[in-house]
């Protein structure tokens, strides 16, 4: 058996693809549906490695509520501290800050939870991650 992707419905596709290109994944695939009235995307955050399917139906009048009730997402990045500043960079609230120097949470322009983690050992606690205060829901 292999994993293969986990789906999440988007409201504004390019928002979506947006917020996760800034998170490093890329987009592999797209297929529109004239019939279906639905886009997919399928992104990537590397060879052999699962994808985040993104399904855009084209006729929601309005978000999809609920977000969190899916639970979240999780990606382990190469240095937590540059990823949450990359993000806050651009825009991207960082709902619970990496105060440990190893987990933050982020939401998708759909609400989805995102988890941060740091690949192996938690980096060293650092400002002004340590002194930011959790805000929102993650």
């Amino acid at each position: 058996m292999r994993y293969l992707h986990t789906m999440i419905r988007v409201y504004d596709l390019d928002a979506a693809v947006h917020f996760f290109s800034l998170l490093g994944l890329k987009e592999t695939r797209r297929r529109d549906s004239e019939r279906g009235r639905f886009t997919l995307v399928f992104l990537s955050a590397g060879d052999d490695q699962a994808e985040l399917e993104l399904t855009h139906n084209w006729d929601e009048e309005s978000p999809y509520s609920g977000g969190r009730n899916f639970g979240h997402l999780a990606y382990a990045v190469d240095d937590i501290y540059a990823v949450c500043s990359h993000l806050q960079d651009n825009g991207v609230t960082i709902l619970r800050p990496p105060r440990d120097g190893r987990m933050a949470f982020v939401r998708s322009p759909d609400q989805i939870s995102v988890e941060l983690l740091q690949d192996g050992e938690a980096l060293p606690i650092q400002e002004p991650w340590a002194s930011m205060a959790s805000q929102g829901e993650w």
